[in-house]
This record gives C-alpha cells, structure tokens and sequence, in this order.
C-alpha cells in the first residue's frame, strides 16, 4: 500500500477544494472506461461517449497519448498538476501546458513502467493534452459546471462537518473506503499500491471531490503541495436520486415529493440544493411545510443541521413506491 508520513500540524492545516480540472480530468477517466456506475453516469456517457471517440480516432497521436497517460497503475504526473485552492480551469490546464517534454515523457515512460513508444517521442505531449481536457471541460463538463460545483461544495461541507464533530480518522478512512486510511502514528493510507512511503511534514494537504464515482487518485508539486482526489458521497453525484413517483408528485408538488425521496438519508439544505437544483429559499419551504406536517425531521450535527424521513414520511415515500 502507499501511504504519506505526515505530522498533526500539517493534517490540522490540511483543507478541501474544488477543482475545475480535477472534475475535468476524472471526466476524461470515464470517458476513457467508457462505463458509468449509475444512472447519472450512463446517460452522461450516451451523450458524450460517441463524439469523444469520434475525436480520440481523428487523433490517433492523442488517443495514445490518453492510454498510455493513464497507465495501469500510475497516471502521468502532469496531466493531475495539484491544485492551488481558487484557481479557473484557465490557470489549472495552463499548468499542464507548462510542464517540459522531457518531464512529460520520463512522467510518460513512468505510469507505462516501461520505454516510450515512438509514436509519443515528440514536444508537443503537453499541448495535445491540453487541449485534449479543454475539448473535456468546453464539451462535457461547462455546461452543467454550476450544479457539479454545488455538489462539490455540499460534499465538502459534510465531510469538514463530520472532521468537526468526530475525528479526522474517520474522514480520512472515507475517503475512498478501502483506498485511503488513517493508519495511526501519523501515517495517512493514500491507496493500495506498492510505493514507496513519502514524508509530506510540512507540505500543503489538499483534498478534492470529483463527481465521477469509483475513481481518485494523488498528486503533489514540488514536495510543496499535496492532493488526494476522490468521489464525493453517492447520493450528491447521481442524477438527483430516485424518480418521484406521480401520486406522489400530484400529491405533494414535483419539488416537495423530490425532497423528500432523497431525505431517505441525512442531507442538509445546502446539498438539497445542489441534487435537486432548486434555490435555496424553494428548499427552505419545502422542508419546513413536510417538518409541519410530521414528515421529516431535523437533526444538529455539530453546527450543521440535518433533515431525515420521519417514520410517517417513510410510510408514504414506501406507499408511493419510492426506495429509501
């Protein structure tokens, strides 16, 4: 397993961000598996999936370059700069942009464990990588930026609300369970590979969420900055949960009943408004006319507070056919 040595100092200043290219990137990784892992995911792929091909086989130089970027094992070092927190996608890719081609092959020779072939021994690896992520980022991430964004920031405030009101071991190991882990004498659990410990004491720890599901990984600059990436909470990265029902939407209005079947788990009225995409103050009288009538309940987490089903609102999401 790989894992990093880090001091309390350099855990307690660690913070999460959000990163446009990180988003972008672990898009271009499922584009590259080609398989979702929920519905979300597969309809995402049914419209993006043929035009990315179609450019992949335009440009068979940057199709290569793709496979052999993202290795067996290890991923190509500039094509997951770490992220510095605030940053546009502009800036973020600009960084891939300026990374030298000797360091761009030997990062290349590195995630294929073995000699470059000759169609990537070229200067322009970097380029058609970046320009390779904007087509990722213009194409099949801008358009839906905001509400992946809103996601992204409601996952982050669960986690810091959880690191609040229990411990930092307990965020870490969730992470990506059975990937990251806090491993006790200052030893942080980055993933399962065979790599050789790194001592980070002092450096920046970011952690960052991307939507797309199964997949993270680390990256680090210079030995200053160090990130783990890794898919933020199920239920914010689908496609807004499970359909309502139509008696139940008739019965209660679209926006209320959808609410409420995702209130099957705590959730707080920031990630309400990112999965559903309603505005904040639409959240706010849904939830408090299905409190008045019995049909959720309100929980303090820390200084977070939470909305669960009650047993009445389980009854009818259940009579309705609505899975928890």
């Amino acid at each position: 397993m790989g894992w990093w040595q880090l001091d309390a100092d350099t855990l307690a200043r660690s913070r999460f961000v959000v990163s446009p290219l990180a988003e972008t990137f672990g898009c271009l990784r499922l584009l590259h598996v080609g398989q979702g892992t929920h519905p979300g995911e597969h309809a995402w792929l049914g419209a993006h999936l043929p035009a990315y091909r179609a450019r992949l086989a335009a440009d068979p130089v940057t199709a290569r370059l793709v496979r052999a970027g993202l290795g067996r094992e290890w991923i190509a070092d500039f094509l997951t700069p770490a992220p510095h927190p605030g940053e546009d996608f502009a800036a973020e890719v600009g960084r891939v942009r300026a990374v030298g081609p000797g360091a761009a092959r030997a990062h290349l020779r590195r995630s294929l464990a073995g000699p470059l072939p000759a169609v990537l021994d070229r200067d322009d690896l970097t380029e058609r990588a970046a320009r390779l992520l904007e087509w990722v980022w213009e194409e099949t991430v801008r358009p839906s930026w905001e509400r992946r964004r809103r996601v992204l920031e409601a996952d982050v405030l669960a986690r810091t609300e959880r690191a609040g009101r229990s411990s930092w071991a307990s965020v870490l190991d969730g992470l990506r369970p059975g990937g990251t882990r806090w491993l006790g004498e200052n030893r942080f659990q980055v993933n399962l590979h065979e790599y050789p410990p790194r001592e980070i004491s002092g450096a920046e720890l970011l952690f960052v969420p991307v939507t797309a599901q199964r997949l993270g990984w680390v990256s680090w600059a210079d030995e200053e900055r160090y990130a783990v990436v890794y898919p933020c909470a199920g239920v914010l990265a689908g496609d807004g949960g499970p359909a309502v029902p139509a008696g139940l939407g008739a019965l209660l209005g679209p926006g209320r009943a959808r609410v409420l079947v995702l209130l099957g788990s705590p959730l707080s009225t920031t990630q309400l408004t990112a999965v559903t995409g309603q505005a904040l103050g639409s959240v706010g009288r849904h939830l408090k006319v299905l409190r008045e009538a019995g049909l959720v309940e309100r929980r303090r987490a820390g200084r977070t507070v939470l909305y669960v089903r009650t047993a009445a609102g389980d009854v009818l999401a259940g009579a309705s056919g609505t899975e928890a």
